[in-house]
C-alpha cells in the first residue's frame, strides 16, 4: 500500500474521487460539493488555520487502486484545554479492510504525536462542529445537511484500532404534520406573548447587531464549558456571507428579555435534498440546477444546527417560545412546503438540550459517536464530563452566581 499527500490537483482529485468508490451503490449518500471540502482545508477560506495546521492523504494498493483517505489537523485554540493535548482527524473514508485503516489512522496519529499531541478525536472536523462531525452508527438514512454520512462498518475500523467513544451525539426529527404535544404549545404561547420578553428573527439589513447579539448570547450559554473559546464576529460575518444561498433569515431567531438578548435558535433547509442531483459539483449547471430546485421547493427538511440560551435563562421555557414564533412562520404559505425538522445534534453530556428536543414530540432517528484515540495506551480514558456534574457547577456558579 501508498500513501500519497494531498498537494496538487492530481492528488486532490483522487482525494474526492475516494468517496465515489466507497459509495457507488449506497443511495443513502449525498455527495459533498467538492468546493465546500476544498475550502476546509484553504487557509483563505479557513479561519482555524488562523492557529491551526491540517494535512490529508489518500491511500492506494500496489496497482494505484484506491483504498481510502484521511486528513489530520490541529486545532491549537483547543488542543490544549483537554487533559492531554488533542489532535483529530477526519474526512475518513476506506475500504473494509483493517489493515487499510490501520495504515491510515497510523499516519494521522503519527503526524499530530510529531505536532505535541497525546489523543485525536475522530471523525471530527477542522472548524466547526455543525458540520462533518461525528461516525454514524444508528439510523442510516439519507443525512440532512452538513451531517455525516459511513457505511456501518467504519465503527469496526475505529473500535479495532483502539478509539473509545468520547460522547454520543443525538439527532431527534419532528413530523411536521403530526401537532406538537398541548403542555408544549400552552407552555410556549404563554412565555412567547409576555411582555418582558421579545423575539426577532433575523435581518439582512442589522447584520452587525444580530452578530453583536450572537456572540453576546454564545458567551453566555457557553462560556462555563469546559473547552469555551471565544467566537470572533468576523467569522460569523463570513459565515453569513458564505451562506446566503441557503440561509432563511425567517428560520433564524433571537430571544431578549427586555432587550437584552438570552437566545438563539438557527435553522437551515436542508439542501441534501438539492445536493443529492449535483454530484458534487457547482458550476455554471450545477448553479443553475440549485435555484431551479431551490424554486421548486424540493427542500421538505429543515435542520436546527445550534440552539444557546444564556445559562440564567435555561429553565424559564424561553426555547418553548422560540418554537412557537417558528411554528407561525411555519404556517405561511411560503413555508407551507416544509414538513419535517431535524434537531441536531445533542451531546448526551448536554442532558439540558435533550430534555428539550423531547419535549417537543421529537423521536431520536441518528447517533453518531465523536471517538478518541489515547497515544499512551496505558493511560485511564475518560468519557466527556456531563453538563452540570460538580466540576462544571463550578463554573456555572462563578459565572452566572448561582446553579
Amino acid at each position: 500500500m501508498k500513501l500519497v499527500e494531498v498537494n496538487d490537483k492530481k492528488s486532490r482529485k483522487l482525494f474526492h474521487e475516494v468517496p465515489r468508490i466507497i459509495y457507488q451503490n449506497d443511495p443513502n449518500w449525498v455527495q459533498p460539493l467538492e468546493g465546500m471540502v476544498e475550502d476546509t482545508f484553504n487557509p483563505a477560506k479557513n479561519k482555524t488555520f488562523k492557529n491551526g495546521k491540517a494535512i490529508r492523504w489518500v491511500l492506494t494498493d500496489d496497482n494505484n487502486n484506491l483504498l481510502g483517505r484521511i486528513a489530520a489537523f490541529i486545532n491549537l485554540n483547543t488542543a490544549k484545554t483537554y487533559e492531554q493535548p488533542t489532535g483529530g482527524c477526519g474526512f475518513f473514508e476506506c475500504v473494509d479492510k483493517q489493515e487499510a485503516a490501520n495504515l491510515l489512522f497510523d499516519t494521522a496519529k503519527e503526524w499530530n504525536k510529531k505536532n505535541g499531541m497525546e489523543a485525536m478525536d475522530g471523525p471530527v472536523n477542522f472548524g466547526e462542529n455543525y458540520v462533518n462531525w461525528g461516525l454514524l452508527v444508528d439510523g442510516f438514512m439519507q443525512q440532512g445537511y452538513g451531517m455525516p454520512y459511513n457505511p456501518p462498518y467504519y465503527e469496526k475500523l475505529f473500535r479495532n484500532y483502539g478509539f473509545e467513544i468520547y460522547f454520543e451525539q443525538y439527532c431527534y426529527h419532528l413530523d411536521y404534520t403530526v401537532p406538537f404535544p398541548e403542555r408544549f404549545w400552552k407552555i410556549a404561547e404563554w412565555i412567547a406573548k409576555k411582555p418582558q420578553y421579545n423575539f426577532r428573527h433575523f435581518d439582512y439589513k442589522e447584520t452587525d447587531k444580530f452578530v453583536k447579539d450572537f456572540c453576546t448570547v454564545y458567551d453566555a450559554a457557553w462560556s462555563f464549558h469546559e473547552h469555551y473559546k471565544p467566537l470572533d464576529p468576523e467569522d460569523i460575518h463570513d459565515f453569513i456571507t458564505s451562506s446566503k444561498a441557503i440561509l432563511d433569515p425567517e428560520m433564524i431567531w433571537f430571544a431578549y428579555h427586555e432587550e437584552k438578548p438570552i437566545a438563539l435558535f438557527v435553522m437551515i433547509p436542508d439542501i441534501n435534498q438539492i445536493l443529492k442531483k449535483l454530484n458534487g459539483k457547482l458550476n455554471a449547471l450545477g448553479i443553475t440546477k440549485f435555484l431551479y430546485y431551490k424554486w421548486k421547493k424540493i427542500m421538505t427538511r429543515t435542520r436546527i444546527i445550534i440552539m444557546g440560551i444564556d445559562a440564567k435563562y435555561q429553565r424559564s421555557g424561553v426555547e418553548s417560545a422560540i418554537f412557537w414564533h417558528q411554528e407561525q412562520i411555519m404556517k405561511k404559505k411560503s413555508h407551507r412546503h416544509y414538513s419535517e425538522v431535524e434537531l441536531s445534534w445533542a451531546g448526551d453530556f448536554n442532558p439540558k438540550i435533550i430534555a428539550v428536543y423531547e419535549a417537543t414530540g421529537a423521536k431520536r432517528t441518528k447517533t453518531h459517536y465523536t471517538m478518541r484515540y489515547l497515544f499512551d495506551r496505558n493511560k485511564p480514558f475518560q468519557r466527556a464530563p456531563i453538563i452540570g456534574s460538580e466540576s462544571l457547577n463550578e463554573k456555572v456558579k462563578a459565572k452566572t452566581g448561582k446553579i
